[in-house]
């Protein structure tokens, strides 16, 4: 500190009277000046992204030169067909899968630098994941499937693993509506409360960032809203940036971007439509790291 207010004090221009270091720290009037902050960065960038598979001598190209920018607290939505490419885009932004061309960077952070361990850590503590199957573990019950996600993740804070933390817990079991099921194992549960469980593990390490692959794609049409307002609640309340992939373009009008993809190329964009649910998102949920 005394290096630094030093070296302030040399910059004093000639025509002030030269303070010493104690007189420094006195009341002084002074003016602030603001300066507009920047423009944050995407917090999800893809930068001409091409996926081959190659079976022998077959080569398949499923996603072809795409790129993308997700800004923080954002909730975009990608459609397409099956086939379209879609999920192998959710694999690629995921770090799931390596690109055979292109590059993904998440939160400044290139993933085609990382090493396997180092891609992985990343995930852990920057992306939740939202699948179609929810992975549920069926020997343990809903808690349980929480409890060990936090754990895997091993999230830390000055090097001593850091417990987890009920109050958090409670509020999103509270957000939602599982309170009264975390005792109970998958197979007692509803197609709907099992994803609501699938989602309070990806939110329970507070990621940065929510990847969910058609999450209302097993589940009824009332089961299906349930999850959509869910994962629109998060995004809103945690500040999540949410990147959902769906063939639906129904599930996808409560996002407040939409792009199209077919041929694994992403071919348009449009705002979402669904009333009431297209407002953007303020703030943005900070990277665990």
């Amino acid at each position: 500190m005394a290096g630094s207010t030093a070296r302030s004090l040399e910059r004093q221009p000639a025509c002030c009277p030269r303070l010493t270091a104690r007189q420094a720290y006195l009341p002084v009037a002074f003016t602030i000046v603001t300066v507009q902050p920047q423009q944050s960065s995407p917090i999800i960038i893809a930068e001409n992204l091409t996926k081959v598979y190659a079976a022998g001598r077959i080569k398949v190209t499923a996603v072809r030169r795409v790129s993308l920018a997700v800004e923080p607290g954002e909730f975009v939505a990608i459609v397409g067909p099956s086939g379209s490419g879609k999920s192998t885009l959710f694999y690629l932004l995921g770090g799931l899968t390596q690109a055979t061309e292109g590059r993904v960077v998440i939160d400044g952070v290139d993933f085609a630098s990382l090493s396997d361990a180092k891609r992985t850590r990343l995930r852990k503590h920057r992306i939740g994941f939202v699948f179609q199957k929810f992975n549920l573990l069926p020997t343990l019950s809903a808690m349980g499937n929480i409890e060990i996600a936090y754990s895997v993740s091993g999230r830390a804070v000055n090097g001593k693993r850091e417990p987890l933390d009920r109050a958090y817990l409670d509020h999103l079991s509270d957000m939602l509506a599982i309170q009264g099921r975390l005792q109970h194992r998958p197979s007692e549960l509803s197609g709907g409360e099992q994803q609501r469980v699938a989602i309070a593990r990806a939110l329970i390490t507070r990621p940065a960032i929510v990847l969910a692959d058609e999450p209302t794609g097993n589940l009824d049409t009332k089961s299906s809203d349930a999850v959509l307002h869910m994962l629109l609640r998060s995004n809103r309340e945690l500040g999540q940036t949410t990147l959902m992939i769906t063939h639906n373009p129904e599930a996808a009008a409560i996002a407040s971007r939409i792009l199209y993809m077919r041929d694994g190329e992403l071919v348009r964009e449009e705002k979402g439509t669904r009333p009431g649910f297209s407002q953007p998102v303020s703030g943005a949920a900070p990277a665990a790291v």
